[in-house]
Formats: structure tokens, sequence, C-alpha cells
């Protein structure tokens, strides 16, 4: 009796194993075909799904995704990852540079809207002069479109060599926080020149390519 169960028990492996090899023989695996979308980077190049999941991979540099403000862009050439500044700075680049005199610098700082504030009264309260520490008078403030973006543009500071203006996006989604954008550059010889062209400054023109590309994730 137990040799007869044997013999029945072999005969059921040997044809199950029969099915799947026969099973696998007509169906190969086939690799996994993504869809053939693709995702647009910051800096105009693009990726493809990939993997098992059919994801898309992070873009490569020069793009940088800040997970946490919901934001992604190029940085500009020229510029690396520096130290941050301030404990409101979420992220800070500048320019690579041998020069001891002039030196160009781009600051990300991040605020948080409560429930008791609002984006216009953080830009106000934030916005403080960098010669007198008190806010930046509101007739003040300029706008500019760049990219997908508008901008509030607040005149930071302009004396002794050192010219930084800030951008703070306008239209981003709420859970965003209020972003600001900061071009800062010392050491600019002519910076009291009421014809000098502060748009053309190393970490200003720097700026408005890295904003021209600015994405919200």
């Amino acid at each position: 009796m137990k040799g007869l169960l044997w013999g029945i028990l072999l005969i059921i492996i040997v044809g199950v194993g029969g099915l799947v090899y026969r099973n696998a023989a007509e169906h190969p695996s086939q690799p996994i075909a993504c869809p053939l979308d693709a995702e647009v980077c910051p800096d105009g190049t693009s990726v493809a799904r990939t993997g098992l999941s059919c994801t898309f991979p992070a873009c490569p540099p020069p793009n940088v995704s800040l997970a946490d403000a919901n934001i992604a862009f190029a940085i500009p050439q020229g510029f690396s990852a520096a130290a941050v500044p301030d404990a409101s700075s979420i992220a800070a680049y500048e320019e690579s540079s041998t020069s001891s005199v002039s030196a160009a610098s781009i600051v990300i700082r991040r605020y948080t809207v409560d429930a008791s504030s609002t984006p216009d009264s953080i830009i106000q309260q934030t916005a403080l002069n960098g010669v007198s520490g008190k806010p930046v008078g509101i007739t003040s403030f300029t706008s500019s479109v760049l990219g997908r973006n508008r901008f509030t543009v607040v005149s930071i500071e302009r004396s002794e060599g050192t010219v930084d203006t800030a951008y703070y996006p306008v239209n981003l989604p709420s859970g965003t926080g209020v972003l600001r954008f900061d071009a800062m550059d010392t050491g600019v010889a002519n910076w009291a020149d009421p014809a000098l062209d502060v748009a053309a400054l190393p970490a200003h023109a720097a700026l408005a390519k890295l904003l021209s590309t600015l994405q919200v994730l």
C-alpha cells in the first residue's frame, strides 16, 4: 500500500513538472514593455520609463529636485552646490571662480505659511533690506515672468559692492510654502552706477536661467 501511494505521488509530481515545462516552452517570459512616454527634465532633456515598475528615473545633473519644496530645476553652468547660510535656506549654489575680489551665489529659502499668515504677508516680512534690516517698502516690489512662473522681485541690497535681489514665485501650489530665490553678487566695482545692468551680473544672470527651468513636482 505504501508503495502504491509513493507511485501515485511520483506520477503527480512528474505530471505537474511536465505541465510547468510545457507552459514555459510555449509561453517564454517576455521582457516588460514600458509605455513609450517620456518625462521632460528641467534642462529640456528627457528620460524614459525603465525597470520592472516602469517608473521614470531621476533626471541627471545638472537637474536637481528638492522634494521638500516640491520643485525641480537645472543648476546653471559654472555653479555648484554650497553650504546654506541660514536656517531658512534649503539649497545654495556658488560660481566656481578663483577670484578673491568678486563672488556670485544663489540661495533658495523656504518659509512656512501658517493659518495666521498669507503668502503676501510672508513676502513683506522676509523682504528685509540688507543694510537697515527693515522691510523693503511694498512700492519697491516689481514683477517678472521667467519660464512658466511669475515672480515678485525685490531689491534686497545694493551697497558696498554687494547687489542682492530676491525672487518670490507667486503662482506655486499653496502646499509649497513661500519660496525665495536670491541672486547675490559681491565685489561689484560699479555697484553705485545708476546705469549698472544688474541682470548681467553673474549671479543674477545665472538665477534668471535657473528660474526659467523651474518646475513644480
